[in-house]
Parts: structure tokens; sequence; C-alpha cells
């Protein structure tokens, strides 16, 4: 921007992030012989400023870290709450409670993981990102190695508590850095990679669970994810930077910005202070039906898809198998891990190769971020078919592969589903990022944890061919919802208007 002086400079970008219009911040793109282009000849979305600690700024290798660094931590939440679901037998035993009993205190956990993040979000949106989850890894850590020396069950459930208040900032905070440091263009593949983790470490966690219930002693899959906390906790420490800025705010005169944005503290913008309507903004999200609808149909097709495996299959494959609980993990984990898998490699370049077509198509070369949802069929297609084979499987006592290749198909799906959704919303409300994961996240968990009350009774009272049935018709159902903001979702979002909090992070 030749001849502009630095107060010119830092309107300008100002008013290119806060003209957050529906169509993805919709600016003149053309108006500017400086605007940044991406690879394709395309307007970078959002514009960059000229700060080097701009995180959109970051060279590739370290976005692809950060990525990494919080992809991985978004996994291990799950990972805390799942490695003993194989291991239910002899914790029962242990405790001399029943195995539905013994479900409670992972249902607990998933309950408050949910809950915490109304805490954590406000805080990492004010004093920074980095800080936050440092320390919520510690008390996932220290909760979890508490898990496995409690002596009784209170203290089991106790900590439990704790280790879901610990690790729900993995899930929100996550998604907020994504969207920090990656462009529109990248933004799908990214919040591929997010999700890939979040939604399959819950898959990956039966298999080393079982083993270690079954030979070395159901505490281990507590001290497990202590281990593993500890160990990012390491990594994050030295290598993960703070990624929260406000943009169009003035450059700071430093030699080494990627060094400074390693400190613990300092990151808080000047004029963003917490306020007590901070811990309230997640709810104000849910007014815009492109997040409720979202949100709702995601809690839904994920409690279904993968919470519900995991919290019935110690019990069933039991009951039908006799499986230990090393056969039960290998099962549960590695069926669900081949399905999240190859749905992420379906999910996350369909939806950014449908949105580069779309800003070609567009000559503004503006793209609306319904586009996206249409990558989303062929999980919502697939999700109630893989319910179907697994209720009917499990009644009908075919050989243990029928209901494996169920749960499989439903891991497929979700990993579509939930690849579009993420995108999707982050879309639509870039700066609003982590309160619409914290949405999602509340939704999933809540809804999520009733599932090891009602899921056993239910299948034994009517019958699992019905249960499947009944549960992939709220499936067909939640999504109609989903079809409508494909052709209303525009015009529903320039009705409303956007959200003002947050607006220039």
């Amino acid at each position: 921007m030749s001849g502009a002086s630095v107060d010119e400079k830092v309107s300008r970008e100002s008013r290119v992030e806060s003209q957050t219009a529906p169509s993805l911040h919709k600016e003149d793109v053309n108006a500017s012989e400086d605007t940044k282009l991406d690879k394709h000849g395309l307007p970078l979305i959002p514009q960059p400023s000229n700060d080097p600690s701009d995180p959109l700024n970051f060279p590739q290798w370290l976005k692809i870290a950060i990525l990494l660094q919080v992809s991985f931590l978004a996994g291990l939440g799950p990972l805390n709450q799942a490695v003993i679901n194989p291991a239910y037998v002899p914790l029962s035993l242990h405790f001399h409670k029943t195995t539905v009993v013994a479900s409670y205190q992972t249902t607990i956990a998933i309950a408050f993981a949910g809950v915490g993040s109304f805490l954590w979000v406000p805080l990492a949106n004010t004093y920074g990102r980095r800080p936050v989850l440092l320390f919520t890894t510690l008390i996932a850590a220290a909760s979890s190695l508490a898990s496995g020396k409690s002596q009784t069950w209170s203290q089991l459930i106790g900590t439990r508590v704790l280790n879901g208040i610990g690790t729900s900032s993995f899930f929100t905070i996550g998604a907020g850095m994504v969207t920090d440091t990656f462009f529109l263009h990248e933004r799908g593949r990214a919040m591929g990679v997010f999700t890939v983790f979040l939604t399959n470490s819950a898959h990956v966690a039966p298999i080393p669970g079982g083993f270690l219930g079954q030979y070395v002693g159901w505490q281990w899959c507590y001290y497990l994810p202590a281990i593993l906390d500890m160990a990012l906790f390491v990594m994050m420490f030295f290598c993960l930077p703070e990624t929260l800025y406000m943009r169009g705010s003035k450059p700071v005169e430093t030699n080494k910005p990627l060094l400074r944005r390693l400190k613990l503290w300092g990151h808080r913008p000047e004029e963003k202070h917490l306020k007590l309507s901070d811990f309230w903004r997640p709810f104000q999200m849910v007014i815009y039906p492109s997040v409720l609808i979202s949100a709702f149909y995601y809690c839904v097709t994920f409690s279904f898809s993968s919470i519900l495996p995991a919290v019935t299959s110690a019990t069933l494959f039991r009951l039908h198998y006799h499986f230990t609980p090393s056969k039960t993990g290998l099962a549960l984990g590695l069926g669900t891990l081949i399905g999240s898998t190859l749905g992420e490699l379906l999910g996350g370049i369909v939806v950014d190769r449908s949105m580069r077509l779309s800003r070609k198509n567009n000559t503004g070369g503006t793209p609306i971020p319904e586009v996206r949802l249409h990558g989303i069929w062929a999980g919502a297609i697939l999700q109630p078919i893989g319910m179907l084979i697994w209720g009917f499987c499990w009644q009908y006592n075919t050989h243990w592969i029928g209901p494996t290749m169920g749960f499989t198909i439903m891991c497929f799906a979700i990993q579509i589903i939930s690849t579009v959704l993420y995108s999707y919303t982050a879309d639509c409300y870039k700066p609003q990022t982590p309160e619409i994961a914290q949405v999602f996240n509340f939704a999933r968990q809540v809804f999520g944890m009733t599932l090891g009350f009602w899921s056993i009774p239910m299948g034994q009272k009517i019958g699992f061919q019905f249960m499947g049935l009944t549960l992939a018709l709220v499936g067909i159902v939640t999504f109609m919802p989903v079809v409508f903001l494909m052709y209303k979702g525009q015009a529903i979002r320039e009705k409303l208007g956007t959200p003002t909090f947050n607006s220039r992070l």
C-alpha cells in the first residue's frame, strides 16, 4: 500500500475484517492493487495484515505444526474419557458395580467436558489461547492420574468430573486456533484434520484400553492418558505459539515475532477486557439457524455414530461373543478408526474443492458458505444405513463382523458430517469460531452422556433391530433442516446480520 500511512493501513485492514457480511467477509477484492492472492489467483480471505506477528503470516510449516498440536490435543479429550471403555468388566468388579453402572464414570466425564468450556473460551479470547490450553492440560493430566489412584467409587467420580472440566478446552479453543491461522481456502482441510483427531481418538482408545484392562490393570487406563497429557504439555510449552490476534491492531515492534508469541502473557489486546457477558456468548450464537441447526444435527449423529458404540460395546461383545476386553478394544477401535480415516480422506478434500470451484465460478470471487453443505450428502445417507446394520446384527446375533461393519460405516459418515459442519459454521461466523465450537461441544457432550443410561435398556426392551430403526429415523428427520439451510441459509443470514462481538479476531 504505497504512500499510505500506518494509520491508513490499520484502518483499511480493520474494515476488511469487520465487514462480516453473509458472504464470508465480503469485500471489493479488486479495489486494491495490493490485494494478496492465493496460488489459484483468488484473493486471500481474510486478507492478512503486514504484521509478522499476525498468525495468518506464519510460515506454512509453523501453521501445520500448530494444527497438529491442537489436533492431538483435541484427540486427547475423548481419549481421556474412552480408554477405560473396554475395561468396564474389571473396573466394575473392583468397585462392586455392574458394567452399566461402571460406564457412568465415562458419561460423567463427557457431561462436564461439555460444561467446562463455558469457563475457558472467554478466558482464552481475552488472555490468550496458549496459557489456557497449558493450564487445562495440567488439570487433565493430574485428574487422570488421580482417577487411577482412586480407592472409592466417589473418589473416581470426583476425579472424572475434574478431568471433564480440564479436557473441555481441547475441543473449543483448538478449533479457534485453526481459524486463527488458516485462510478460507485451507480451512476445510485443516478443520478436517482437526475433526479426524477429535473423532478418531475415541476409536483408537479402546485398543490400548482393552489390553491394559485385561493384562495390566484398569488403573493404567487412566495412567496412559495422564502420561500423554503431560507429554503434549511439554511439547506445547516449547512449540505452540499464541494465535490470539486482533485484526487492525497496531503491529508490535520486535525482531523476534515468533519467539514473542511463545510468551505466556502479554498478548491481551489493549481494548479487550473480560466481562461477565463473555461467558454467555455461546448462547448468543444459538439464535443463528446456521449454528443451531448444524449443532443439533451434529450432536445427534455424533452421539449415535461414535459415543453409542463406545459405551455399549464392552457389554454387548461380552454377552454375545464372550469377548475379552482386549478383543473388544480391537473390534471397536479398528472398525471405527478405519471408518473415520476413510471419511476424512473424502470429507476435507471435497469441501475445499467445492469452495474453490464456487469462487472461480463467481465473478466477484466471493464464496457462499452454503456451498460446503453440499458435501454432506454421503455422510447423511450412510449414517442411518450403518445404524440399521448395527441394530439388526446385534438383535439377530450375526458374526461379530456384522455390528463392527455397522459402526465402521457410521464412523465413515460422521467424519464427513463433522468436517462439513465445522467448516460451514466457521465460514459463516469466523471470528466467533470458539463460541460455535463451544455450542457444538456442549450439545455433543450433554446429549452423548445420556446414552450410557438408556441405550442398552432400550435395546433389551424393544429389540436392537427396532432401536437401530428408531435412531436411523431420528438421524434422517434431523437432517431435513440441514437441507433447508442449503437453499435458504444465505437469505436467513442476510436477514439476521452477523454478531458484533469478537468481530476483529
